[in-house]
């Protein structure tokens, strides 16, 4: 048997979205800049595409902007606001434990001069509506705060942050990285007081390498990539139609059966975290149930390492990431379980578990059992 367990990493594309992509590459392959019939059509499924995306967020079509992902529209949002607005205010405000795409963005900027604050976060992982409102001043031009935390799950009030941030100076913008959130949750940018949000089309089932990015009307970004002007001059370069369809198809199917899927996740996660727990000197850091979000789990093992009980639980054709797949690749101490107060032995014993809207019960207490038989053999290995 097989268990797929890493959809925060990435998600499986929906059968039916990779058949339509084909057909578009094959098909209805015009490039949507030219005016002829072809060229046409292919605008025609860019438009269809952004009214299912922006249908999700309530907010208006040309709102909408297609990326090649989660990072590139991070970037986009931050360095590309910043830039724009610098001889207005010169200060970013993000959290300590946010995605490398923003950590590195407002690294950036503060080699380019601009002050940025890293606020922390509660035990939990989230981060305090209250010490973002203590941090904004007149001086602060943008916010960036992630909805859920790829690494552990723990979920962020957005509503009251743009609601706090808002009311301390009316003129800060508010960045959203949704790319884990997006799916899970239900977001109104209005109401939230959301001006930039990203989101990643692979993690709900869409195809790798394109996202897009939601700005509000009125918002300036600087351009980040030069050439023929296409979506308004703000990302130059011929669209990716059929990643575009399938981004667009990803999120209407995402949303079409929303509560049924999440709390069904929820069960799967619950499920995943009681089998967990029955073994000795397993931790759990996520918030647990709808405390957190649905679809992740992270979980410590004291006297594993969590290398070693990856590569395990694959030879059991169970996949899994240590920490977050965008970074573990790279041997790191991660930021996110040291901002919590993680123990330093339990570090580099951490494995995420990761749902999506596709995951079985089958799957779940496959991975339960393969986990509590391998615990005890590795644990023979220990370091001392």
């Amino acid at each position: 048997m097989q268990a797929y367990l890493d959809n925060s990493a990435t998600t499986a594309v929906r059968p039916e979205i990779a058949q339509g992509m084909a057909d578009i590459m094959t098909s209805n392959y015009g490039n949507p800049s030219s005016a002829h019939h072809m060229g046409v059509e292919a605008e025609k499924i860019l438009t269809e595409a952004k009214k299912k995306i922006s249908a999700t967020l309530s907010c208006d079509e040309g709102e909408i902007l297609f990326t090649s992902g989660g990072t590139e529209s991070d970037n986009l949002a931050i360095i590309g606001t910043a830039m724009s607005y610098r001889r207005e205010a010169r200060t970013v405000i993000t959290t300590q434990v946010e995605h490398p795409a923003v950590m590195e963005s407002v690294r950036y900027l503060s080699d380019q001069g601009f002050e940025v604050k890293y606020l922390p976060v509660n035990k939990d992982g989230s981060i305090s509506p209250e010490t973002v409102g203590d941090a904004v001043n007149e001086d602060t031009l943008l916010v960036s705060v992630m909805h859920v935390n790829n690494e552990i799950g723990a979920v962020n009030d957005i509503h009251a942050i743009g609601d706090i941030i808002k009311k301390k100076n009316p003129k800060t913008f508010f960045h959203v990285d949704d790319v884990q959130g997006y799916g899970k949750f239900r977001t109104n940018v209005r109401h939230d007081n959301i001006d930039l949000l990203s989101v990643s089309s692979h993690k709900i089932h869409g195809p790798k390498g394109v996202g897009f990015l939601y700005h509000r009307n009125g918002v300036r970004m600087r351009n980040l990539i030069f050439g023929g002007g296409q979506q308004g001059n703000m990302r130059s370069g011929t669209e990716n139609v059929p990643g575009i369809y399938g981004a667009g198809a990803a999120a209407e199917a995402a949303y079409r059966n929303l509560d049924e899927d999440v709390e069904r996740m929820y069960a799967l996660k619950t499920r995943l975290e009681d089998r967990l727990l029955e073994n000795k000197d397993v931790f759990l850091n996520e918030p647990r149930g709808h405390k957190g979000a649905p679809h992740i789990v992270s979980a410590s093992i004291e006297g594993v390492r969590a290398e070693v009980f990856l590569h395990a639980l694959e030879d059991k054709g169970i996949y899994v990431s240590s920490g977050s797949a965008c970074s573990s690749n790279r041997p790191h101490i991660s930021t996110v379980l040291t901002a919590i107060g993680l123990r330093k032995d339990l570090l580099d014993s951490t494995i995420r578990f990761s749902l999506s809207s596709m995951t079985t019960e089958e799957e779940i207490d496959y991975t339960a059992d393969c986990a509590a038989e391998i615990m005890p053999v590795l644990r023979k290995y220990r370091r001392s």
